[in-house]
């Protein structure tokens, strides 16, 4: 197939992008189906699903309850706000810490 692209117009152009990039979705799509399909039988020989493998829930999640942490520190104005120290610092504890307080004043 070639298309003489210096005879298109720019709307023509753009057209023509538009309907390869959905075209290039579809196409894509499809064969991640028929990836699927392959990778099902696959495991389906040795008598598994492909979720048994992968350790993938219903819903794409790992399957079984997710691990809580211990809280390692807490709010010495509200001893139910606690935190695990892992991730994003809640707001107690950095304006504890703006204030001059230091975290193992906080810690449990």
């Amino acid at each position: 197939m070639n298309l003489d692209l210096t005879s298109m117009s720019r709307t023509d152009l753009e057209a023509l992008k538009s309907d390869v990039e959905s075209a290039l979705i579809e196409v894509a799509e499809k064969e991640k189906q028929a990836a699927r399909q392959a990778a099902e039988q696959a495991v389906a020989a040795y008598g598994f699903s492909l979720d048994d493998i992968t350790g993938n829930g219903p819903k794409g999640r790992k399957a079984g309850p997710r691990s809580l942490s211990n809280p390692k520190y807490r709010n010495p104005e509200n001893a139910e706000q606690t935190w695990t120290g892992k991730g994003r610092q809640p707001q107690w504890f950095k304006d504890a810490i703006a204030a001059g307080q230091s975290p193992d004043v906080m810690e449990i």
